[in-house]
């Protein structure tokens, strides 16, 4: 179900949000001090392709001084937009049955898109049922 849940995001949603990620990444790049918001706008991009089975995880490790800034200053000049963008567009998804699992999957990159510094993205593991 994974599979095909990662799919169809693909297919509707996931090659338009990470092409539009990575064209941010490429601009950021292009000015030299912005770089590292450009790595993280390419892991914003590999998490939009592929979310189903994914999600983000916060380090155990005290966040440094560079990532506290690095995410205010992200804040500021994008983060609310991409927030905004994913809490609406779950949201319009969740109206219909089918697009409640793609609602979900909208709602799980709201801390990603906030504060992405510090933040990774790790597989889901597959609890086995207990006997």
């Amino acid at each position: 179900m994974r599979t095909l849940g990662n799919i169809l995001w693909l297919v509707i949603v996931g090659i338009w949000l990470a092409a539009g990620f990575v064209v941010a990444g490429i601009i950021m790049f292009v000015f030299i001090i912005t770089i590292p918001f450009g790595i993280q706008a390419f892991k914003l991009a590999g998490f939009v392709l592929w979310p189903f089975g994914r999600h983000v995880e916060y380090g155990l490790r005290v966040a440094g001084p560079l990532h506290i800034i690095g995410n205010i200053l992200w804040i500021i000049f994008g983060g609310l937009w991409l927030t905004a963008h994913c809490l609406i567009g779950g949201a319009i998804l969740c109206i219909t049955i089918i697009g409640i699992p793609f609602g979900i999957q909208a709602f799980k990159m709201i801390p990603m898109t906030l504060l992405p510094f510090g933040a990774r993205v790790v597989q889901d593991r597959d609890v086995a049922p207990a006997r």
